[in-house]
């Protein structure tokens, strides 16, 4: 089964369901959206994320998915997800497909964030922003599906007892909004069925 048969399948099981908005009540938050970029590389499908520089006074070198808040210019929250990804990977907005809509999730910083998964061109030419990306990460799928590699705490955020979590691949760790977006992609790719057999080597 090919990998574009599983962007497919993704793409079905996403417009299945109506992706879920932030209900928290005396909280105004400011909308943002983010890119869950997917790509195909060899046979493999990856994700990938961007390590934030050091110098930003928020969210400081974490990791993250392209995006950011809305401008007033952008028409949708998917414009901003692609405006974005445009300026923080130099990635032509008209060359993604977008395959559908995951879970709105607050941040700490007062936003909520609207994630879309979209799939965009696997041949590694990217031309970061050196004041919004420091490192680029690229990460087989399967990777992310090792149990091995996800540790799970529970903290009060937001007023209530929630699951944070981590997620470490080889030096790298994924945590904060990033990892819950990424915990419901994965949670989204493990109702497609068969997904196993589309995934290839681990990497």
């Amino acid at each position: 089964m090919s990998v574009e048969s599983l962007f497919q399948a993704v793409e079905a099981r996403l417009s299945t369901r109506p992706a879920r908005g932030v209900d928290l009540p005396g909280l105004v938050l400011r909308e943002a959206s983010v890119l869950v970029p997917l790509f195909e590389r060899d046979g493999v499908p990856h994700m990938v994320f961007t390590r934030r520089p050091a110098t930003l006074r928020t969210h400081a070198n974490q990791y993250s998915y392209p995006g950011g808040g809305r401008d007033a210019e952008d028409l949708t929250p998917l414009h901003t997800a692609l405006r974005e990804t445009e300026e923080e990977l130099g990635i032509d907005r008209r060359g993604v497909r977008v395959l559908g809509m995951l879970d709105e999730v607050p941040t700490i910083s007062q936003y909520r964030v609207r994630p879309f998964v979209g799939v965009i061109p696997g041949d590694g030419r990217y031309t970061p922003s050196p004041e919004e990306v420091a490192f680029i990460l690229e990460v087989p799928l399967a990777r992310l599906l090792d149990p091995a590699i996800l540790r799970v705490e529970r903290k009060e955020v937001f007023g209530a007892e929630r699951d944070l979590y981590f997620y470490t691949y080889e030096s790298h760790v994924i945590w904060g909004a990033t990892a819950r977006i990424l915990r419901d992609f994965l949670t989204q790719l493990s109702q497609v069925p068969d997904f196993e057999s589309f995934l290839g080597a681990r990497g």
